[in-house]
């Protein structure tokens, strides 16, 4: 275990969502994950140490349209609500540095624009189930939301 600097302790530890925790969230399927996920909304609304990308905002509107058609009113009010927390524009940057993470990690392109928008927003972890718990990617920890809890990490 390493310990933290004094400038780590200092600066909020920004976490960043993928789409999949707030899929859960909606989803009445696995009453345990769902109350994971709403824990970990409502603990990173309440800390604003909640971050996202316009990536995460589609992909969560287009899986919750595709398991609840109907719910299409929720879905924009939450992507709606979701802007408050500045979402990061795949630009340049974040294009140039996920390719050098694809490259670095072997990871899909995809899951590269989450981890390098994480890290354009400065953020110390990443909380999905899509990759590895535990990884470190180019400075971001990858958090599952069902292995660890918000105290955790806040």
């Amino acid at each position: 275990m390493t310990v933290p600097s004094s400038a780590e302790l200092a600066s909020p530890s920004f976490v960043f969502v993928d789409s999949n925790v707030f899929l859960y969230a909606l989803d009445e399927a696995d009453p345990t994950k769902q109350h994971a996920a709403r824990n970990w909304r409502a603990e990173l609304w309440k800390s604003r140490r909640g971050r996202v990308s316009f990536q995460v905002l589609g992909e969560f509107y287009v899986n919750a349209l595709r398991k609840q058609p109907a719910a299409r009113e929720e879905a924009r009010a939450e992507v709606r609500d979701l802007l408050t927390w500045n979402p990061i524009v795949t630009d340049a940057f974040v294009l140039e540095l996920g390719w050098k993470i694809q490259d670095r990690y072997q990871l899909a392109y995809w899951d590269a624009l989450i981890v390098a928008a994480a890290k354009a927003a400065s953020c110390r972890y990443l909380l999905t189930e899509d990759l590895q718990a535990g990884q470190q990617l180019d400075g971001v920890e990858v958090v599952s939301p069902f292995l660890r809890s918000p105290e955790s990490l806040l």
